[in-house]
């Protein structure tokens, strides 16, 4: 089964650089998205094939998460069932027979880190969502966490070291989820690779020198580890300051 995330960054401007092209040729059993910044009724996109399922913020053209499935999950449902945090499209959760898939775009502690004590209680309160949700079955996450982990996930670690994404509260958060009885894909897969980014700044040729950030994932409960088959990364694609990443999983295609 191969699924794929990716923070789009406004679905309605990727789609002009190219987002159906790679949507179609990838052909993914499950596509997430992030910072889809629309509602539904926005646009008449055609996802042929595929059953649809939207979250959007509150607030116009901004936030928001879709997941397109071949197969119609066993159940969908949206946020966290916390008021606070459930106005800005952030959280979709499909159940499949043998996982639940949350496509999540996590809270971004901002400029002057002015939103990371609201992100320290998000980040407590998600994993007691994950680990509620795990008492029933595996769980698969997948988005856009906004955090880079390790020095190797970013290029430049001290410099941004008090910046968001990169603060040691961030980091440890990501540690404890870790620590709960998750496996972040890529590292399993790929331990000590350098330059492997998932998003650059569109300042400052950062792409062109990939001078970058891994902040896009898929984790998986641990006992999915035994089927796990690969993780990727698309630095190629264009469309978003961020690219797709990509897990694939071992068993029956419809999951």
């Amino acid at each position: 089964m191969k699924l794929i995330s990716w923070n789009v960054n406004g679905l309605r401007a990727c789609m002009n650089k190219g987002f159906m092209e790679f949507f179609e040729s990838v052909d993914a059993d499950v596509f997430c998205i992030q910072e889809s910044k629309m509602q539904r009724d926005q646009a008449s996109f055609d996802f042929k094939g595929y059953e649809e399922y939207w979250n959007s913020a509150e607030k116009k053209g901004y936030s928001g998460v879709a997941i397109f499935s071949k197969k119609p999950p066993l159940s969908v449902s949206y946020d966290m069932g916390i008021e606070h945090h459930d106005k800005e499209g952030r959280i979709i959760c499909a159940e499949y027979e043998s996982f639940y898939l949350v496509n999540v775009y996590t809270p971004n502690s901002q400029r002057e880190l002015t939103r990371l004590e609201y992100r320290m209680n998000w980040e407590d309160d998600f994993r007691a969502y994950l680990k509620d949700l795990e008492k029933f079955k595996p769980v698969v996450v997948c988005g856009d966490l906004n955090v880079a982990h390790t020095e190797i996930d970013l290029k430049n670690p001290k410099t941004n070291r008090r910046n968001a994404g990169f603060t040691d509260e961030e980091r440890a958060k990501f540690s404890e989820l870790l620590e709960s009885g998750f496996i972040d894909t890529f590292r399993y897969f790929y331990p000590t690779l350098e330059g492997a980014y998932t998003w650059w700044s569109y300042m400052g040729k950062a792409r062109e020198n990939n001078t970058g950030w891994r902040i896009d994932y898929f984790l998986t409960s641990k006992s999915l580890q035994d089927s796990l088959v690969s993780a990727k990364i698309y630095p190629e694609i264009f469309g978003s300051d961020h690219c797709p990443v990509e897990l694939v999983i071992k068993g029956a295609k419809n999951a």
